[in-house]
């Protein structure tokens, strides 16, 4: 007789007004396994666990864990019967410690007064148990560096003694040091037995740490398999229900005339040393590691941070220039930060778009909705239409709206940080067809990327940016992974 899996769910259905967010989804995991959850935004990853985790009831359906029924009726219900959720919005106190933050709700008490060295102690083994004993338990969460904020996150589910973690996008903030170093834990607490279901757009970190697979399309299961025996296009297209056989297309480049021309420019606080080339026609890619100082440079380029030292040539332009100066000159800036940067969260998509190029005289919205009627087309943006607002609209959808922004001001210079950072493979998909479709119409595009074969794929060519210096860019053909990693941890080419 086979054992049964640590938790299933079988027949959950879930609506929101008309819209089936659920629609009959099977799922199980089984002990000392970790499942990789995946699908485009959209899909109903997120809702499907929270109905595990207890924050929605499901319509239908019935789940089970450890072959007994389980019906959670809150999320703190759920973690006091071992099922304990990560969200990828961290949910943590900042002003209380560490200690306080792992046992909120589960304080230990002896007649009314709080043991907080019983507690500092189950804290300690948490911590320890995750590799990381150096994060001191009395410390204020708000001044720990958002990898260490992600471990408490999970030393709060240890700490329940959860039977099931769930992991949603859990490196999406972390350095590729502090996602191995999460992945090795995660490794520690599968051969404790524990089920871990891991969400996550990266489908090469679900090739490296998931065990199987379950793809989720519209509400409903399209395919689950062993990871290990199922190629990435595979998972593609079982997620977005086609084949894309060019996940990176490259049309033939020919690049043009220079346009931005830097020479030893150093900025405050970063960079210290940066100077290169960017003609019409290419796609320059940036990579280091975090911190290295490549989003400094795209915001000195741009105006945001004051340049102390160096040449700086754009177009016709020499010389420092303001944000509104840069724009009028034909560059443009994507930051990494869309929500709190890049867009007008309260805004509807149509004044998002034309927002930083409104037509003259009074603006109508109706002349708005046409302009972004056309931008929504041509980006194959997935929104209800040009009033709808954009924040209702998934984190790719979110980005298109942003680069239809830059693109409705016709820049001829493309700043891009981190352009496809926490969104699905269809929309990323899209945006790698637009770069290229951008540098084969005459587009200089400057691409700071933290994934190496992103960088491989789409540019023409590579710098590397460490410790505030740029190094020199080298074609494409010259570089690869392990080179360019080498090189980003000084460990090869000198910077």
């Amino acid at each position: 007789m086979s054992t049964p899996p640590r938790f299933a769910m079988r027949g959950i259905r879930k609506s929101f007004g008309a819209t089936v967010a659920l629609d009959g989804v099977n799922f199980a995991v089984s002990s000392g396994e970790i499942h990789a959850l995946i699908g485009e935004n959209g899909a109903g990853k997120s809702t499907l666990m929270k109905v595990l985790s207890g924050a929605l009831q499901p319509e239908a359906g019935e789940m089970r864990v450890d072959n007994v029924p389980f019906a959670p009726a809150n999320p703190m219900h759920a973690r006091q019967q071992g099922v304990a959720m990560v969200y990828q919005e961290l949910s943590l106190a900042p002003h209380l410690t560490v200690a306080e933050n792992v046992r909120l709700g589960m304080e230990i008490t002896r007649r009314g007064v709080l043991q907080k060295s019983t507690m500092r102690a189950l804290v300690q083994n948490a911590l320890s148990e995750l590799d990381h004993a150096d994060i001191d338990p009395n410390a204020r969460v708000g001044m720990l560096p958002i990898a260490e904020q992600q471990i408490v996150e999970i030393a709060r589910a240890l700490a329940v003694q959860c039977r099931v973690l769930v992991l949603d996008e859990p490196t999406s903030s972390l350095t590729r040091a502090d996602a191995a170093r999460l992945f090795r834990a995660m490794k520690r607490l599968k051969k404790r037995g524990l089920a871990i279901v891991f969400i996550s757009h990266a489908l090469e970190e679900v090739k490296e740490i998931a065990d199987r697979f379950t793809v989720l399309r519209d509400g409903k299961t399209t395919g689950s398999g062993a990871v290990a025996r199922t190629p990435i296009s595979d998972l593609v297209r079982l997620m977005v229900g086609r084949q894309i056989d060019e996940f990176f297309p490259r049309s033939h480049r020919v690049p043009g005339d220079p346009l931005l021309d830097l020479s030893a420019l150093s900025a405050d606080p970063l960079p210290h040393s940066a100077s290169l080339v960017l003609c019409r026609g290419e796609v320059l890619g940036i990579g280091g590691l975090i911190g290295a100082g490549r989003t400094e440079l795209l915001r000195a380029l741009f105006g945001l941070s004051p340049i102390r030292k160096g040449h700086i040539a754009f177009a016709h332009h020499t010389g420092w220039a303001r944000p509104d100066q840069r724009l009028a000159q034909g560059m443009g800036l994507l930051g990494e930060d869309r929500k709190d940067e890049g867009l007008a969260q309260a805004m509807s998509v149509a004044d998002n778009l034309a927002l930083s190029r409104l037509p003259r005289g009074i603006v109508m919205p109706k002349k708005l909705h046409a302009i972004a009627r056309q931008w929504i087309t041509r980006l194959n943006i997935r929104t209800s239409g040009p009033s709808q607002p954009v924040a209702a609209l998934s984190g790719g959808n979110q980005q298109k709206v942003a680069l239809a922004r830059l693109l409705h001001c016709d820049v001829d210079c493309l700043l891009l940080d981190e352009p496809t950072r926490g969104i699905d493979i269809a929309s990323k998909a899209d945006i790698y067809r637009l770069i290229d479709q951008l540098a084969t119409a005459g587009k200089a595009l400057l691409l700071v990327s933290s994934y190496i074969p992103e960088l491989l794929g789409v540019c023409d060519r590579i710098a590397i940016m460490r410790r505030g210096h740029l190094g020199t860019p080298r074609p494409v053909d010259q570089c690869s992974e392990h080179s360019l990693m080498l090189e980003a941890t000084a460990q090869g080419v000198a910077a």
